[in-house]
């Protein structure tokens, strides 16, 4: 009898363990798509129209109602950033600038929007407007907005998320918030185009080019096409790819003379077994510097386009650079049979370029 109540027990209980096992996959899929609440919320501070916001400097765009957003999270009441924000009409707001108040990042890059506004005037005025602007899909609003170009990415694509490591494992959360918030949701198809984009600021020059090229496509009469990169990509591009691209910042107070920040700089990069820098200004008081430690990090064509100190805007062939404001950095996308041709060296008396050879130095030397 004892021996028959045994195998009876082993299958009931095999049968339990199964389903207890159903019951704990059930669970962890409910927790990833029910993730709770996000660990931050936006606080709205102040509104009205561009004249509401004389600081700014957008009296060249007076149809956009202005809006500046300041972010809180529970049991602490200061803001632990703050941003403008921008729409036109009832279309969905476009983040415009952005200011952390905290040593980790959340939500965005640091952004002047003065360096924004001087880049959307210039390609107003100089890009044809058939051109197509190809950028990170947070740039790609702003130029969108403000110069009225087609660009590459319309919608709030929301990669990466950018929170600080505590918030790390609320990720989805954080998606979800920002995509209610945000709207303008980016299609399977947008987004997917947008990890083509990353993969070709990850490729080597001659073949990443080649995908922006294709990336670009065929689009308006002139056939012009441009990429816009911005000296953050850097870290958004090493958060969403940090298995391809190993990329660190640390930040560094203005004190006394350049030179003797270059010299801390350097010295601090060779004790760290880093290889290249390149540097973001914050304001007056700070800069932020973003480090590579591998070689293969710093051959990728997003790395040869920015003032590493390893890298030559200047003289890149598969890209041309036209244009440098502050952070950004524009660069013409040759065309399939300019690419085919025989390289030519820049003119020294090509204005645009000339004015990024000052940023490229700087951060070189």
């Amino acid at each position: 009898m004892r021996r028959g109540a045994g195998s009876k027990l082993l299958p009931s209980l095999g049968i339990v363990l199964v389903a207890g096992g159903i019951l704990l996959l059930a669970w962890f899929g409910w927790l990833w798509f029910t993730p709770g609440p996000s660990p931050y919320r936006y606080q709205l501070a102040e509104e009205g129209d561009v004249s509401k916001f004389p600081k700014l400097g957008l009296e060249a765009w007076p149809d956009l109602t202005i809006s500046r957003y300041e972010i809180y999270t529970e049991g602490i009441g200061q803001p632990l950033a703050s941003g403008h924000a921008a729409r036109r009409g009832s279309g969905a707001p476009v983040l415009l600038d952005w200011e952390n108040r905290t040593s980790e990042l959340i939500v965005s890059t640091d952004s002047k929007l003065s360096e924004l506004t001087k880049l959307a005037l210039a390609i107003d005025k100089h890009a044809p407007r058939d051109a197509v602007i190809l950028a990170w899909w947070d740039t790609s609003r702003q130029i969108n907005l403000l110069s009225g170009r087609d660009t590459l990415f319309k919608s709030h694509v929301g990669e990466p998320p950018i929170v600080p490591v505590l918030w790390r494992d609320r990720a989805q959360a954080v998606r979800n918030y920002e995509n209610e918030f945000w709207g303008a949701r980016a299609s399977d198809e947008e987004r997917s185009r947008f990890q083509r984009f990353a993969d070709a600021l990850l490729a080597e020059p001659e073949k990443g080019a080649a995908q922006l090229r294709e990336l670009a496509g065929t689009r308006g009469a002139s056939g012009d096409a441009y990429v816009a990169i911005h000296v953050t990509d850097l870290y958004k591009l090493g958060l969403m790819r940090p298995e391809q691209f190993d990329i660190t910042y640390k930040h560094f107070p203005m004190e006394g003379n350049m030179h003797g920040l270059i010299g801390y700089l350097k010295q601090w990069m060779q004790d760290n077994n880093f290889i290249t820098y390149t540097l973001q200004s914050l304001d007056d008081n700070m800069v932020r510097a973003y480090f590579l430690r591998e070689p293969k990090s710093a051959e990728t064509l997003i790395a040869k386009m920015l003032p590493f100190t390893q890298s030559q805007p200047l003289d890149l062939q598969p890209v041309q650079l036209i244009y440098q404001q502050g952070g950004y950095w524009v660069y013409k996308i040759p065309s399939r049979e300019s690419a085919q041709a025989e390289p030519v060296a820049p003119s020294s008396s090509a204005s645009p370029a000339d004015s990024a050879a000052s940023g490229a130095e700087h951060a070189a030397k």
